[in-house]
């Protein structure tokens, strides 16, 4: 099972719009297995059309399928999407239905709550919020920027015990934690970026029927 700490390096984003569609890549490595070792190895079953000779190019080839996926009028298992210009990145809304499309554990669904203008002890009850929703394969997308816009997305993976946001960085792939006083006074320092603006995270509630994704096909499945 592939999994991701504080400390470790994972892939990279392959493109300067594409930092939600590398969260959203790691986001299905970590819940899928058999992804996971397509990816790393080249090994076990193929992502249909996708291919790569190496793990740069096949995450890089993954990376775009989702970003056509988030971004387009038909989101994964067909779901009507706001369309969004790729050149603008991954909306929430098309980042939501990707992470409830097999990104996440299966039966997992999602909100977007938005963060930007709240208080300090506001953040830092967010923060909270997030050590707790945020479990093994139902991870949460942090979008993140300057005063004025949202720049750029992050993935939040579980704490593991010490009371930390574990979060990945697609710009260079790195995990580093991250504390609650930080992340509630804007110093997250996330590839430059430092105010919180959107999370798309768990609702804490599992779903009994939802499509699920399977490996190999890009396409849903019935519950």
């Amino acid at each position: 099972m592939y999994r991701l700490k504080a400390g470790d390096l994972a892939p990279a984003q392959q493109s300067q719009t594409t930092c939600g569609s590398a969260c959203l890549t790691i986001a299905r490595m970590l819940v899928d297995p058999l992804f996971a070792q397509w990816i790393l190895t080249g090994q076990g079953p193929s992502v249909g059309m996708v291919s790569g000779s190496d793990p740069q190019s096949r995450f890089a080839a993954y990376e775009r399928v989702v970003h056509h996926r988030t971004n387009a009028l038909r989101a994964g298992g067909g779901r009507l999407n706001l369309p969004w210009p790729r050149s603008l990145g991954t909306p929430p809304w098309g980042a939501k239905k990707e992470l409830e499309f097999g990104a996440s554990r299966r039966g997992t669904a999602y909100d977007i709550e938005v963060m930007r203008g709240e208080s300090l002890g506001a953040l830092g009850d967010r923060f909270d919020r997030l050590l707790e929703l945020v479990d093994d394969g139902e991870p949460a997308l942090l979008y993140v920027g300057d005063r004025w816009i949202p720049r750029h997305v992050t993935l939040i993976l579980p704490d593991r015990g010490d009371g930390n946001l574990e979060i990945y960085d697609p710009a260079h792939g790195r995990v580093r934690e991250f504390g609650r006083a930080e992340f509630a006074s804007h110093r997250l320092q996330l590839s430059g970026w430092t105010v919180p603006w959107f999370v798309v995270q768990p609702v804490g509630l599992r779903l009994a029927r939802r499509p699920s994704f399977e490996f190999g096909t890009g396409e849903a499945a019935s519950a």
